[in-house]
C-alpha cells in the first residue's frame, strides 16, 4: 500500500536537505520534466490565439467559483435526474465514511481505482484498508507507488522520481507474475496490463476522481492516456466519483475550453488518448449505480480568501511543477503533501490550515515561470506572498517553521530603528564594527548563533562607509576647495556628473538634499 503522508509535515527546509542528497532524484526528476517542458511548448506554440484562450479558461473557473454554491445546486439537480446519487462531505472523515459505507452497501471487499488525486488526499486507500477492503489502482504510475509502498511526486506523474530500472525491480518484487521481467517499457507495460486486466474483470466497485463536472447537464469527465481509466468507468456495475467541489464548470462550453488547455499544458499532446465522459446513469450501458461524492475539505475556506481564492482555478495541470527551479531540485516530497510544486505551496495551506503546512510559501524562488506557464492564469507567485504575510500575522510559526516570538519582536525593533535617523545611523556604525569583530561571517567567528544560516554559505561583504557619511562628504568637499579638502568619491569629482549633465545614477546639484535627510511618508516612501 502507498505510503500515508504525514498528519503533520516536516518543515520544507528539513525535508529538502535530506532529498537533496539523492543525486539518482534528481536526475530523474531532471530528465522527466526537461522532456515534458520541451512537448509542451511545440504543442502551445502551435495554437495562435493561446493567450486568449488562457484567457478563457480563467473566466470559465472564475464563473463557477463566483456562483459556486448556485453551480453545485444545479449540478446536483442535474445527476440526480439523470439516475445518478450525489452525497456531500464536508471534510476527510466524512468523505472516508460516506464511500467506505457505499461500498459495504455492494457487499464487495474490493474496489478498483483510478484518477484519484483527490482520494489520495482524502487518504481513502487506508480508511478502506481500515474497513477490510482492499483498494487496487489502475492507473500505471499510481500503482508502480503503491506497490512501492512509496508516495506520489508528481501530480501527472507520481512515479515521476523513479528510473525504469527501479521499476524493474519494484515489480519483480511485488507484482505477481512478474519475477522476470526486463526493465524496457514496453515489458513493464505488460506485466501491469496482464494484472490489472483481471481485475478489471472480476472487482464489481471502481472509485475514481474527475477532472470536472458540468452544472448544466451533470456529465462528469475524466481525462487519462492509458485506457484503465475508461476499463474503470465501464465496466464494474458501481462506480463511486469523488470530486472537489471546486471542479464544477457552469456550462457544456466551458468545458470544451478546458479540453484545449489540459492536454497541452499537462502532457504537452493535442488531445488526451482516452477522455470520458458520463452523464448519469443508462440502461444496458456501463453501471449500475452511480455516486457521485463532493468534497469540500477547506476548499470553502480558500474560497473566502480573495487573494488565495484563485488557486482554485487549478486545472490539475503540473505545468508549473515541470517548470519550477525548486520543485526539479528537491522532488516532490520535500513538500510533505500530495499537492506538490508551486500549486502545492499555495494548495496546501490553504486546504489544511496555515499551522500545518508554514512553510510551503517559502518553497519557492518567486521567479514566475510558473505563472507563465499556468493555463488558467493563476497568479501563483503573488499568492505566495500573500500567504506569508497570512503565515507571518495570523500564526504562531514564521517563514522558517519556528515559533515567531522572537523574530516578530526583531522586526518590531528594526522598524523603531528605522524610524529614527540617529537610531539608523547609530546601527549602521554599529553594524560595520559588528561585522568586522566576526570576520564578515568567515570562520569560527563568524558562526554566532541565528546567523550561520546566512554566513554558512555565503560570505558577508566588507562593510563600507553609508550613503549619508559620503553625501555628508560630498557636501563638505564642495565648501571646501582648497589643497587640504578630503577626497572626493569618483562620482562626486567628475564635472559632468557635478553639472548636472547626464551620467547615470549620479545625483546633481538640482538632486542635491540637506545634510539632514528627512524621513519620508506616504507616496514618497520608496
Amino acid at each position: 500500500m502507498s505510503a500515508r503522508w504525514p498528519e503533520t509535515p516536516v518543515d520544507f527546509p528539513k525535508a529538502a536537505h535530506e532529498t537533496l542528497k539523492d543525486s539518482q532524484l534528481r536526475s530523474n526528476l531532471g530528465h522527466a520534466t526537461t522532456a515534458i517542458r520541451a512537448k509542451r511548448e511545440d504543442v502551445v506554440s502551435e495554437v495562435d490565439d493561446w493567450e486568449s484562450l488562457r484567457d478563457e479558461g480563467a473566466a470559465a473557473r472564475d464563473r463557477s467559483l463566483r456562483r459556486l454554491d448556485e453551480m453545485l445546486v444545479r449540478l446536483e439537480e442535474s445527476v440526480t435526474a439523470a439516475g445518478g446519487h450525489v452525497h456531500w462531505a464536508a471534510d476527510k472523515e466524512s468523505a472516508q465514511r460516506l464511500v467506505v459505507d457505499l461500498v459495504k452497501a455492494t457487499g464487495s471487499d474490493e474496489v478498483i481505482k483510478v484518477k484519484s488525486l483527490l482520494t489520495d488526499e482524502l487518504e481513502l486507500n487506508p480508511a478502506l484498508q481500515d474497513a477490510g477492503i482492499h483498494a487496487q489502482e489502475t492507473d500505471l504510475a499510481e500503482l508502480i507507488v503503491q506497490l512501492g509502498g512509496d508516495r506520489q511526486s508528481h501530480i501527472l506523474v507520481p512515479a515521476i522520481h523513479r528510473n525504469r530500472r527501479e521499476i524493474r525491480d519494484i515489480f519483480r518484487r511485488e507484482l505477481p507474475g512478474a519475477e522476470d521481467v526486463s526493465d524496457d517499457p514496453a515489458a513493464l507495460a505488460e506485466a501491469a496490463r496482464r494484472h490489472l486486466r483481471e481485475q478489471f474483470l472480476r472487482v464489481p466497485v471502481a472509485i475514481s476522481g474527475a477532472n470536472a463536472a458540468v452544472a448544466e447537464t451533470g456529465t462528469v469527465a475524466v481525462v487519462e492516456s492509458e485506457g484503465n481509466g475508461r476499463m474503470c468507468l465501464t465496466m464494474p456495475k458501481t462506480l463511486i466519483t469523488v470530486m472537489g467541489i471546486e471542479k464544477v464548470l457552469e456550462r457544456w462550453e466551458d468545458l470544451g475550453t478546458i479540453m484545449r488547455l489540459l492536454p497541452r499544458s499537462s502532457t504537452g499532446e493535442r488531445m488526451n488518448p482516452y477522455t470520458s465522459l458520463w452523464t448519469g446513469v443508462t440502461p444496458d450501458d456501463g453501471p449500475e449505480e452511480f455516486h457521485l461524492v463532493l468534497v469540500d475539505a477547506g476548499r470553502t475556506n480558500a474560497l473566502a480568501d480573495p487573494v488565495g481564492r484563485d488557486t482554485l482555478r487549478c486545472i490539475r495541470c503540473s505545468a508549473c511543477l515541470n517548470v519550477c527551479p525548486v520543485y526539479e531540485r528537491t522532488g516532490g516530497q520535500a513538500y510533505e503533501s500530495i499537492y506538490p510544486g508551486p500549486i502545492g505551496a499555495i494548495l496546501t495551506p490553504q486546504l489544511q490550515g496555515l499551522d500545518t503546512a508554514p512553510t510551503l510559501p517559502w518553497a519557492s524562488s518567486l521567479c514566475g515561470a510558473c505563472y507563465e506557464v499556468c493555463p488558467v492564469k493563476i497568479d501563483i507567485p503573488k499568492i505566495l506572498v500573500h500567504l506569508r504575510g497570512r503565515v507571518t500575522a495570523e500564526t504562531n510559526a514564521s517563514g522558517k517553521g519556528h515559533h515567531a516570538g522572537a523574530e516578530r519582536l526583531a522586526m518590531r525593533s528594526v522598524a523603531r530603528v528605522m524610524d529614527s535617523r540617529r537610531a539608523y545611523e547609530a546601527a549602521q556604525k554599529a553594524g560595520r564594527l559588528g561585522l568586522s569583530l566576526m570576520n564578515n561571517g568567515r570562520g569560527a567567528r563568524g558562526a554566532l548563533p541565528g546567523l550561520s544560516g546566512w554566513t554558512g554559505s555565503r560570505d558577508l561583504p566588507d562593510p563600507e562607509r553609508s550613503f549619508r557619511d559620503w553625501w555628508r562628504e560630498r557636501e563638505a568637499g564642495e565648501l571646501e576647495q582648497g589643497p587640504d579638502a578630503p577626497a572626493l568619491p569618483q562620482a562626486a569629482q567628475d564635472p559632468a556628473a557635478r553639472s548636472g549633465a547626464a551620467m547615470p545614477g549620479t545625483p546633481g546639484p538640482e538632486d542635491a538634499l540637506p545634510t539632514d535627510v528627512p524621513r519620508l511618508h506616504g507616496e514618497d516612501r520608496a
